[in-house]
């Protein structure tokens, strides 16, 4: 490349992407197994379980910005294909199993084990943990997943017995379609509800598309995401 030549910056984002998730997932497996040793403490391991926890979340902001950015310039690929949603949610709760049992959390899982969803395993399955990691952050004790089909749509639920979405969240959810009215001072609550719609929507089946929804519970009694995917 001569000095003269333009920096494609998708190959550079993308490869440091790369690089970066290669030196999560080493740290990632580095602290599952220092959790592993004997003798530890109670605290030991729940330091160890939040350290996993925020490394995680550095994964899923790194993976949204580099699918947010090859979305806006039409270079996000998406491959479709036959999946099996037992499989995806039990995928799901392994990557958290150690926060789940350090901070005495309960989840319940309510799928079939023969359902089966046409998507992108790795990008549905990224949409569904940062929701995931949210609940974890915010629920009192229980967190229930369920799946199921709904005419020409599979449905995928998460919810959690919180304090409900902040009013800053349900905003930015009524805004997701205007990009540049994302407020960036929301962190990552706002990045990672447009990438999830972002995802959902570029799932398509003849005139339909996928959706998320975000409601609260009754009585500020928890709160509830869902994603339609057809």
């Amino acid at each position: 490349m001569s000095k003269h030549d333009p920096l494609d910056f998708s190959t550079i984002l993308a490869t440091s992407v790369h690089d970066i998730k290669n030196s999560l997932f080493m740290l990632l497996q580095s602290i599952e197994n220092l959790d592993l040793a004997e003798n530890l403490t109670t605290e030991q391991h729940k330091s160890f379980a939040d350290l996993h926890y925020q490394a995680s979340g550095i994964n899923s902001t790194v993976m949204q910005l580099l699918s947010l950015y090859r979305d806006e310039k039409h270079q996000l690929p998406i491959y479709i294909e036959e999946n099996s949603v037992s499989e995806l949610l039990e995928d799901l709760i392994d990557r958290h199993r150690l926060y789940l049992n350090s901070n005495d959390i309960n989840v319940t899982i309510d799928v079939d084990d023969d359902l089966i969803g046409y998507f992108d395993a790795d990008l549905i399955g990224y949409v569904l943990s940062d929701i995931f990691v949210n609940a974890l952050r915010h629920t009192k004790d229980t967190i229930d997943i369920s799946a199921f089909s709904e005419g020409q749509f599979l449905v995928l639920k998460i919810e959690d017995n919180g304090d409900g979405f902040p009013k800053h969240m349900m905003d930015i959810n009524k805004k997701l379609n205007e990009f540049y009215n994302f407020n960036a001072s929301k962190g990552r609550s706002g990045l990672g509800l447009l990438f999830a719609k972002k995802i959902a929507a570029a799932h398509k089946s003849k005139d339909l598309k996928g959706e998320i929804l975000l409601e609260n519970k009754p009585n500020n009694t928890g709160c509830m995401f869902t994603l339609r995917l057809p």
